[in-house]
């Protein structure tokens, strides 16, 4: 009898130190859902205030988390935006990766695989890197991930106790867009709001319901994945992150520098770890959620990685205050200059200033105004669409000629904005003497920054990145990165 109870006991001890091991084998680490936005800008979201688009989802995610008002892509542009989150460096170091239609280097690094490598289960839905040919760069798969046709299928292929990282890139709001959905699904023109730079009329204001109604759809459609989410019971450990890849498809704004092109709507939930209802308004550029997702994942980010984890104030360890700086930049966009130039450009934001610096100002900003190798589409580093339309039909008309000027004309070598005061950036006032000293402080702290990250034009002001191949057809160049 004692042999059989000491069996009996050694038994039991075994099976509790089986579940002590399972239970020390599953990794608690944040899963992560990143949503990302194609061409969504800030302040489209109810919760900034727009009283027009509906956004529950968005709303949801900020109030039960933490909203930010002052996020920013590295660049204006699809390709070297998502090379930027990837890799969390600014483009002008990915080399290729800083232009659209290009390739990535696979010796840059990307979080997905990092994360990979450290025991994440990782997938990739929708729009992920690009647009550009990621085999030339010399990966076998998208960097965002391997891919999944959807969300609910990626779930099944996460085994229990393993945390997971996925990238669901919706292809909304990108252009092109169905003329009157916007009216049809409710939306009425009378309380939108139309930037100054483009004529205030029910051209403009449909073409912005129609923007609306697809900045909608995937907010619908982030609500779907947080079901699932919630269903499997996978929620409250899940970083949600909701943003947008570069200012929306309208003129001055997608592919420049301006507010328009490069700030963006950024919510962050993540239950386990913040509290929800706090707004930041630290300046936060999406390179930095490369980091951010590494340290939250118990990793070091790497020592090349040029963006800052914001983890902490996501948490409650930093402070918010600390941070009111971004740079931007831009290379080339789509192919619409003979012999296939970009526009380069770098741009120091702060909180009461833009400081633009136009590299090449003997070009034109958003393309060539006559382009007959593609089909005539002029001024293509701007989305078509029916606000372009009516401002360049109108162009020589008294009422149109300044926004005409605003939106497609040749730039000076430096800009400069009071943002304070001209929150829309129209008035450059760099060659005004009471703002002597802050153009020559940023345009110092400008120079700075280049030569700090590598930024090859502080070394060679050189054109090599017009030589990069760009695998772009003549067709996908007219519809600009569909």
């Amino acid at each position: 009898m004692k042999h059989r109870r000491t069996r009996k006991f050694w038994f039991c001890g075994l099976a509790q130190l089986n579940i002590a091991l399972s239970a020390f084998a599953a990794d608690t680490r944040p899963n992560i859902l990143y949503c990302l936005a194609d061409d969504w800008s800030w302040p489209h979201a109810g919760v900034y205030g727009d009283r027009v688009v509906r956004t529950p989802t968005y709303d949801r995610v900020a109030c039960e988390g933490m909203l930010f008002n002052y996020c920013f892509s590295a660049a204006p542009s699809c390709t070297p935006s998502r090379a930027a989150m990837l890799t969390g460096q600014y483009p002008h170091r990915l080399e290729q990766g800083s232009c659209l239609w290009g390739f990535l280097p696979k010796k840059f690094p990307v979080y997905p695989d990092l994360l990979e490598k450290s025991g994440y289960v990782v997938g990739c839905m929708g729009k992920g890197w690009g647009p550009g040919n990621f085999q030339a760069g010399g990966f076998t798969r998208n960097p965002a991930g391997p891919t999944f046709q959807s969300f609910a299928n990626f779930l099944k292929t996460v085994p229990e106790g393993k945390p997971f990282c996925f990238w669901f890139g919706s292809h909304d709001p990108h252009r092109p867009y169905r003329a009157g959905s916007g009216a049809e699904s409710g939306l009425t023109t009378d309380k939108v709001v139309v930037p100054p730079f483009w004529p205030d009329n029910e051209i403009s204001r449909n073409d912005i319901l129609d923007y609306y109604w697809k900045v909608e759809r995937y907010d619908r459609e982030v609500g779907e994945l947080l079901e699932l989410l919630a269903k499997a019971g996978k929620l409250d450990n899940t970083i949600v992150v909701m943003t947008g890849d570069n200012g929306w498809p309208f003129p001055r704004c997608k592919a420049n520098l301006y507010d328009g092109g490069t700030r963006q709507p950024l919510a962050v939930r993540w239950p386990a770890k913040i509290t929800g209802g706090q707004v930041c308004d630290d300046f936060i550029n999406l390179m930095d959620l490369a980091p951010t997702f590494l340290e939250a994942a118990g990793l070091k980010p790497l020592r090349e990685m040029t963006g800052r984890s914001f983890l902490g104030l996501l948490t409650g360890a930093e402070k918010c205050g600390s941070r009111n700086t971004v740079y931007l930049e831009r290379e080339r966009h789509a192919n619409v200059r003979a012999g296939n130039v970009g526009y380069p450009m770098r741009a120091v934001r702060t909180r009461d200033f833009l400081f633009i610096r136009n590299l090449r100002p003997d070009r034109w900003p958003a393309g060539d105004p006559k382009a007959p190798d593609f089909q005539n589409r002029v001024f293509g580093d701007c989305d078509d669409g029916p606000t372009k339309k009516d401002i360049l039909a109108r162009r020589d008309a008294p009422e149109l000629q300044k926004l005409f000027e605003l939106c497609f004309a040749k730039r000076p070598a430096e800009e400069l904005y009071d943002v304070r005061k001209d929150p829309h950036e129209l008035i450059n006032v760099a060659g005004q003497p009471e703002y002597a000293a802050e153009r020559k402080r940023l345009r110092a702290q400008l120079d700075e920054w280049m030569k700090a990250t590598g930024d090859p034009r502080a070394i060679h002001d050189d054109d090599h990145w017009d030589g990069y191949p760009y695998f772009g057809s003549a067709a996908t160049s007219k519809k600009a990165e569909k």
